[in-house]
């Protein structure tokens, strides 16, 4: 029996993994590294591009897994975030994502910008701008391509971006819907050109069917620059330049609740405490978990609950199975094989032999490939004391991966199936 399941079994299964990861840095000079760094030429922007990429904590190339995608603008500030969000979160609220850091260091306004200005607050303005159109088409033909070619992932994407790239995040919303399935809009700058994005979107949503994609939206408590008496309750009655960031956030907020007949799934949170620049962190801890609320899991209880048969949770397991394909739009296991092992494992120490058995069934089903999937349903019926059928799953673990334990295990079974 492979030891790490008496780990997970026996102490908090989070917390485990975490243990686990951090044995894997403790020679390491620093305490964590995040994002290795890759680049790519494009000949949309004509210049080399960088990306740095993170791979989920459990990634193991010899399985073949594929992940669903967070692409993250300005990723060289914001890919350490979304990494230790994802370290807590991944698994019960988020899904395993791979995770890619789009590097703005440089043209940042140039590439994040919707449309060309020549004047802003009345004066003129010369810095290289409102090229997002061509940084759209660098990420839908070259960089989505390369990624998907190289790295572990599926076609379930997610955007973020804050300030210029929340604006950015909106635009591709509006007119690229298809790259994404989930968009996460930091404090977006929708004053931008006199609110000019915002005016294209009033017909595009309208007549857009969004079904299948969301958005979350987030807005700083930086209402006005000068006046501490505007509240997010009279900000709309303001008229000056000050709040044009925030009445723009707001206005657009509105629209999209107005024409909820298109079915994007929409969630937008105000941060009172929070600054233009410290608002990035609450909201891709909150938006990663409302675009992904249909990811959590459902009826947790009824696994620890002694009296709930194996039908009911097989039902239950069903039923998640088919929730996370439609979402997703391909199959995938409901959980993660550790997890749905661990429950074998604990209804095998209270003697639910009946429930054991088809949590080491789904294992196997989920996982085919897996050689400890069927060494633990050798461990079901070996605790049986059936070991012509415990011998028949050892040899097919050993089959996969012909490992020692496994080759020791199946001599051993045999001299109790000949003593049978």
């Amino acid at each position: 029996m492979n030891r790490i399941k008496i780990f997970l079994i026996t102490g908090s299964v989070i917390f485990s993994l975490q243990f686990v990861q951090s044995q894997t840095n403790k020679n390491n000079q620093f305490l964590q590294k995040v994002g290795a760094l890759d680049s790519i030429y494009s000949e949309s922007l004509k210049e080399y591009r960088k990306i740095y990429v993170q791979l989920p904590a459990d990634y193991n190339a010899n399985k073949n897994e594929k992940y669903p995608v967070v692409y993250i603008l300005d990723g060289e500030v914001f890919l350490p975030t979304v990494n230790d969000l994802q370290n807590y979160y991944s698994g019960g609220f988020t899904p395993e994502m791979v995770i890619v850091g789009i590097s703005n260091d440089k043209n940042r306004m140039r590439d994040l910008t919707t449309s060309k200005v020549t004047e802003m607050y009345g004066s003129p303005f010369k810095q290289e701008n409102g090229e997002a159109a061509n940084f759209s088409k660098f990420i839908e033909t070259e960089l989505i391509p390369f990624v998907e070619k190289k790295y572990p992932v599926t076609n379930f994407r997610t955007l973020i971006g804050h300030s210029y790239g929340g604006l950015f995040t909106i635009y591709t919303l509006i007119h690229h819907p298809q790259l994404f399935s989930n968009y996460l809009a930091i404090d977006p700058s929708l004053d931008w050109d006199d609110q000019k994005l915002i005016n294209e979107s009033r017909e595009i949503l309208s007549s857009q069917n969004y079904k299948g994609k969301a958005l979350f939206m987030s807005l700083s408590g930086q209402l006005h620059m000068q006046n501490s008496q505007i509240t997010i309750d009279n900000v709309m009655q303001d008229t000056t330049d000050f709040t044009l960031f925030a009445r723009s956030n707001i206005a657009f907020s509105k629209l999209v609740k107005q024409n909820a007949k298109n079915e994007l799934s929409f969630d937008w949170k105000f941060y009172p405490r929070d600054i233009h620049g410290t608002i990035p962190f609450p909201s891709i801890m909150d938006g990663l978990i409302s675009l992904f609320e249909w990811y959590q899991m459902e009826n947790t209880d009824k696994y620890n609950m002694p009296t709930t048969t194996a039908d009911e949770i097989n039902k239950i397991v069903r039923y998640r199975q088919h929730k996370l394909e439609t979402h997703f739009g391909y199959a995938v296991p409901p959980f993660p094989e550790f997890l749905i092992n661990m429950q074998g494992y604990m209804s095998m120490d209270m003697g639910q032999m009946e429930r054991a058995k088809m949590y080491f069934e789904l294992t196997i089903e989920y996982y085919p490939n897996s050689p400890n999937s069927y060494d633990s349903m050798a461990d079901y019926y070996e605790r049986m004391d059936d070991f012509k059928n415990a011998l028949k799953f050892v040899t097919k673990a050993y089959e996969i991966n012909a490992n020692d334990d496994y080759k020791q295990r199946i001599e051993e079974l045999k001299e109790k199936t000949n003593k049978g």
